[in-house]
């Protein structure tokens, strides 16, 4: 028999209703802020065990440096020079990458993991509907196919491998620009044409002569079964691209130390800076290689003339950018921060670096554009810095330069064990070493045969050997193979790439001294020394690069910086008051110290006055100038006797300071006694 409830003393039944709804919403929201506050903790937990796992790799990097910077000192202190610093970094970064992968492991918690989801593509970002709330999650690969109790681990290893982006926007900026802002002008453009032969079309051969022997390989592969995915011509020659970059770091720091002949070093310093921007460009105009019709990888005539035109158009556009961004920087240190050296040099700092920044968001090669950028700061910007900006930037750029190359090297030796997506194949290894040997030597001497036909000053045969041996692959390199591992081609590339770098890091970086010694190859040379005794210097720099020095020299040069002749010198004489207006009152301050300055060009600054005058700039106490021109006698001649002039000034070299280009003349009202 039933009983009937009683409702609650003093309420009504339907306010006893309301009251019971109203405590389960109660009941409800409490418990839904308890689970908001429980996930919001474990949020947190998440996002400090996050933060102590990134700065733990971070440390490892650090101390990796830090390593390598004791062993280098040992190793000079000892004169020890069969072992680079970036080989030794990569020593040790294969030792923590062994550590890494095989001596840690994190321990497992497969309470929150889902082995499985049925999704049928791999979206970039992923939108999770749990309970009516939504959760994003985004791509960060494939992780170990084998098993999921791997996940942990991978996770690990996933973290202390960087964003490509990271080497790009970060790493090899300081890098390039160094090269450029350190280039020794004097002996690159002695060698100018020979140093653009072997860039320009030495990596175009290289990189086809890899390609085609490359697709021979693969096409075998392909016979014998031992290809496991797609591997296409156009493939091949991207890989003959990125591998053609060269990068003798090891060597080029062995050469300057013994001072090896300034024409083998300047032959391949010159080679490796600019083959780098040649490679990338070249490599960015294969991957834009679309022919018409559903086959992408056939050839067709006016695709790859279309992609021809992107190599020239991106390389020239990156040129200018590079050069523009320079220029605007000379002008900004001309007219203002002169008198404030840290804001001059933060300024010369960020225009440095906006420039790579900038050219890849314009779509060109922020390599190309940040190396010519260096080379025109080197050759403006600097003058018009305060020496106490000019011993900044230089020192900044060559510790950015160590830090970041010993990075990159390090890297190198720790990716080989943390990579998730290694492709080795015994096969394509051996094609590789067999096609970068071949596209080496398919490079250095079929050129250096034609270049020695119009030089006075042979490339030698030995050096020929030097060059070919030289020929090591480094950052470059690494860093375009490494931008790109989403398909199975470029997965072998990779590591492929990395065990390339390896073996010529090691062992042609460290067969340097024996080689030096058994090609006879002389050290000890002293450039100075050398320019006294080296009286064919006409063939050396090409008459259009002389010209154009002569131009630069008298009309850029004092209109960008505060060295050179003042324009009131050089313009004509009816051009005198837009002359006064456009040379600064340092320009005739600076001009007896513009030899020093100008020490890395073609020419000493002597050829000037043989094709202007004999210029006297006279002060007198009220600051206003006098100039007096006296025209000689080999300016107005057509032909022999002014060439005579200038190859005689030109053998000279830089070992005779003459300034009778202009001279200024500061009188003074009283003679002043000092104690």
């Amino acid at each position: 028999m039933g009983t009937t409830p009683r409702p609650l003393v003093g309420v009504k039944p339907s306010n006893s209703l309301l009251l019971l709804a109203f405590l389960l919403t109660f009941v409800l929201v409490g418990s839904r802020g308890e689970s908001n506050a429980m996930d919001n903790v474990a949020t947190e937990r998440m996002a400090e065990e996050s933060h102590r796992q990134d700065s733990a790799n971070l440390l490892i990097f650090i101390m990796l440096l830090t390593l390598t910077i004791l062993t280098i000192w040992l190793f000079k202190h000892r004169r020890f020079r069969f072992l680079h610093e970036t080989g030794l970094a990569m020593i040790y970064g294969l030792l923590v990458g062994v550590i890494l992968r095989f001596g840690v492991h994190v321990p497992q918690s497969m309470s929150d993991l889902v082995l499985s989801c049925a999704v049928n593509a791999s979206p970039a970002t992923l939108l999770v509907n749990v309970s009516g709330r939504f959760y994003e999650y985004t791509l960060k690969g494939e992780v170990s196919r084998s098993k999921g109790h791997q996940v942990q681990d991978d996770e690990m290893l996933r973290k202390v491998t960087f964003d490509p982006e990271v080497f790009f926007n970060i790493l090899l900026p300081p890098i390039i620009f160094h090269a450029g802002y350190s280039l020794k002008r004097r002996h690159f453009f002695r060698n100018i044409g020979s140093i653009l032969a072997y860039a320009f079309m030495g990596t175009v051969i290289s990189c086809f002569v890899i390609g085609l022997i490359m697709y021979g390989f693969v096409s075998f592969m392909k016979v014998v079964g031992q290809l496991a995915g797609d591997f296409y011509f156009t493939d091949c020659l991207f890989f003959g691209a990125i591998v053609s970059a060269t990068d003798p770091v090891t060597v080029l720091a062995i050469f300057n130390e013994l001072k090896v002949d300034v024409d083998l070093y300047a032959l391949l310093f010159g080679e490796s800076v600019l083959n780098d921007a040649v490679a990338i460009v070249l490599s960015s105009s294969i991957v834009a290689y679309q022919p018409a019709g559903d086959n992408s990888h056939s050839f067709e005539a006016m695709a790859m003339l279309k992609s021809f035109g992107i190599f020239l158009g991106v390389f020239s556009g990156s040129f200018a950018l590079g050069v523009a961004t320079g220029v605007m920087t000379a002008l900004i240190s001309f007219h203002m921060l002169r008198d404030f050296p840290l804001l001059e040099t933060a300024l010369f700092f960020l225009m440095s670096w906006s420039t790579f920044l900038l050219a890849e968001a314009c779509g060109f090669t922020g390599v190309v554009a940040v190396l010519f950028c260096g080379i025109t700061q080197a050759h403006y910007t600097y003058n018009n810095l305060s020496p106490e900006s000019q011993d900044r930037t230089k020192q900044l750029f060559e510790l950015l330069n160590f830090l970041a190359e010993n990075f990159i090297f390090s890297y190198m030796g720790l990716t080989l064990f943390s990579f998730q997506s290694h492709v080795f194949n015994p096969m394509f290894i051996i094609g590789a070493f067999v096609a970068v040997f071949l596209g080496r030597a398919a490079n250095i001497y079929p050129l250096s045969f034609l270049l020695n036909l119009g030089r006075k000053n042979k490339i030698r045969s030995n050096f020929q050997h030097v060059m070919m041996f030289a020929g090591l692959r480094g950052a470059m390199t690494f860093a375009l193979s490494i931008r790109d591992t989403a398909t199975y081609a470029r997965q072998m590339m990779f590591s492929t790439t990395l065990l390339i770098v390896f073996f010529t890091v090691w062992i042609c970086g460290g067969g340097t001294m024996p080689m030096l010694s058994f090609m006879s190859i002389p050290v000890g040379v002293d450039s100075d020394q050398e320019n006294l005794t080296n009286t064919n210097t006409k063939h050396e720099s090409a008459w259009p690069f002389r010209m154009w020095y002569n131009f630069d020299h008298n009309y850029l040069k004092p209109l960008l910086t505060h060295s050179g002749p003042p324009l009131t010198a050089t313009l004509p004489a009816c051009c005198g008051p837009l002359a006064r207006c456009l040379t600064s009152p340092q320009a005739y301050e600076n001009e007896g110290q513009l030899h020093d300055d100008d020490s890395d060009f073609i020419l000493n600054d002597a050829s000037v006055s043989s094709m202007f005058a004999d210029v006297t700039v006279s002060t007198d106490a009220s600051g206003s100038h006098t100039v007096n021109r006296k025209r000689s006698s080999t300016a107005s001649t057509g032909g022999g006797p002014w060439d005579e002039g200038l190859d005689h000034e030109l053998a000279q070299a830089e070992n005779e300071v003459a300034i009778r280009g202009t001279r200024l003349v500061l009188p003074m009202d009283d003679p002043v006694e000092h104690a």
